[in-house]
């Protein structure tokens, strides 16, 4: 298990290479919900997405233990994430996508001088040919979320949030495969446990739910979901036993709240995020969270969209 310690010293670690992320409010987003909400803006972070954290603490630690060579499996934030810090630290990186990857998502991988590899359709293909490359060019493989220096690294959010608004009672987080609600859980919970911290995944990509419920990892088969970043077929090794331990509740929203959402915060506070940033704010627009009169953050994961597809984050 991840603790305390090692996000502080992720904060560390990562502080002069990332953005001090703002805390954004809406006074029509108050009044429309009973509470006061806080945005945690990561979609203003760099490289588009809270994945900068984590890729850094990670890519940095193993530069230092002489690592010539970072390999990833991303087409998304990951792939940007760990392509810009390899960069920028001097490193080169390749990442492994899908033969069938968006290309303005490669787009964005190449202009942080990553280089493409193309394999397969699924993770399952994608993963071992890092971890491949990885070790033929004596270099670290670094995974998106199962991995303790990555979730550290995500932890330094709520370090940020506490700061930002220390009264704070309620914290909303999108939940993939557990990266950043394990990291912001392991911050928070030990400095002040009262806290809740709640996880929200979408209805059609519920395998954290299912693992939650029956109590061991559960996968689920392909999803849909306009969420793409939260596509995870079932939660990782090492962020379900934190989930399990300290997690206070986990809602699913549906896909026409999480449009509702990406609406609401593109119309009204000039904000453009991604929709797997969209699902947080989607449990408490649609009151799924049941509360009135708290001081709560949510977490905008990230605002990497392509512009030619936003007709279908929108409600009809």
């Amino acid at each position: 298990m991840v603790n305390l310690d090692e996000v502080k010293a992720a904060k560390q670690q990562i502080s002069d290479l990332i953005h001090r992320t703002p805390v954004l409010t809406s006074g029509l987003l108050n009044e429309r919900t009973g509470n006061e909400i806080y945005l945690k803006a990561e979609h203003l972070q760099k490289t588009g997405s809270f994945k900068i954290r984590g890729a850094t603490n990670a890519v940095k630690r193993s530069i230092e233990e002489g690592a010539q060579f970072i390999a990833a499996a991303s087409s998304g934030n990951h792939g940007q994430a760990v392509a810009y810090i390899a960069d920028q630290l001097g490193v080169p990186a390749t990442i492994v996508v899908p033969e069938d990857a968006n290309r303005a998502k490669v787009a964005a991988i190449e202009a942080y001088n990553g280089k493409i590899v193309y394999c397969g359709l699924t993770s399952a293909d994608r993963i071992p040919k890092a971890q491949q490359l990885a070790e033929e060019n004596g270099g670290v493989y670094i995974p998106p979320y199962d991995h303790p220096l990555v979730i550290a690294g995500q932890g330094t959010i709520g370090l940020e949030l506490l700061e930002q608004v220390p009264d704070i009672e309620i914290i909303v987080v999108p939940v993939g495969g557990g990266g950043l609600i394990s990291g912001i859980l392991t911050a928070v919970k030990e400095i002040h446990p009262a806290i809740r911290v709640v996880g929200v995944e979408p209805e059609t990509a519920n395998d954290t739910y299912l693992s939650l419920a029956n109590k061991q990892i559960t996968a689920i088969s392909g999803t849909t979901t306009i969420a793409d970043g939260l596509r995870t077929s079932q939660p990782g090794q090492l962020t379900f036993p934190i989930l399990q331990e300290l997690l206070d509740d986990l809602v699913l929203v549906s896909e026409d709240e999480i449009k509702e959402a990406f609406q609401f915060t593109l119309e009204r506070t000039k904000q453009l995020i991604e929709p797997s940033g969209a699902t947080a704010l989607a449990a408490v627009l649609s009151g799924k969270l049941e509360t009135r009169g708290k001081k709560i953050g949510v977490i905008l994961s990230g605002g990497n969209v392509d512009l030619k597809q936003m007709d279908q984050f929108l409600p009809e």
